[in-house]
């Protein structure tokens, strides 16, 4: 009778029924990284058009935002409800949180932009939202890579090249602002936009790190 219950078919269809659908995280995954990159091309589009033309992109990646923080919670779920999951579990959740992150500071680029009534672009700002779009890029390239493994740690490395391209304009706009920007407000507020810049290009880079470690785990 318990051979019956328990024969090697029925051990099998159990264990096919228990084993996750990988492609669902990786898909997850690729989600926010592609929203990630429309909302990197809002972000220097923003910065590129007039003041009295920058709404639109500000609402656009509210609604990005929106969107990748929905994909975010459904990979948390479904983190909870799988069993036997295709990556570590405290990985699968860093990467999305890392993701998430950079959304997150992509949107209050665009929200402090906003709220400051920024005037006409900086030329080093339209150069850190250019490596931004890059950095995204590279990043959504190894996250859609990562499920078969195929050279993700190529796209860490040129990500973190990016960081380190995107840092070093940075400290010299930061420079160059407090040398010649005689208005206090205006260096406030382009302090801040610099600030969040830098910050989203760390956010990238530990996207970057997350990825490092996950392929090197499973190498």
């Amino acid at each position: 009778m318990f051979s019956a219950l328990y024969s090697p078919s029925h051990a099998r269809e159990t264990t096919v029924r228990l084993l996750p659908r990988e492609e669902e995280f990786f898909d997850l995954f690729v989600a926010v990284a592609t929203r990630n990159i429309e909302a990197a091309q809002h972000l220097q589009d923003l910065f590129a058009a007039p003041p009295d033309r920058r709404v639109a992109h500000v609402e656009a990646i509210k609604r990005l935002e929106h969107e990748a923080d929905q994909v975010t919670h459904e990979i948390v779920n479904r983190l909870d409800r799988t069993f036997i999951t295709p990556l570590d579990r405290e990985d699968i959740h860093q990467l999305a949180s890392d993701l998430d992150d950079v959304m997150d500071a992509i949107d209050g680029t665009a929200r402090h932009s906003q709220i400051f009534h920024l005037g006409p672009s900086r030329p080093a700002v339209n150069q850190l939202t250019d490596v931004i779009r890059r950095m995204v890029g590279v990043l959504a390239e190894g996250v859609s890579r990562l499920k078969k493994g195929d050279d993700v740690l190529r796209f860490c490395i040129e990500a973190k090249k990016l960081e380190e391209e995107g840092d070093a304009i940075y400290h010299q706009a930061l420079g160059d602002m407090f040398e010649t920007e005689r208005d206090a407000l205006e260096v406030i507020k382009w302090k801040e936009i610099y600030d969040n810049l830098e910050l989203t290009l760390d956010q990238g880079e530990d996207v970057a790190n997350v990825l490092e470690s996950i392929t090197i785990k499973h190498a």
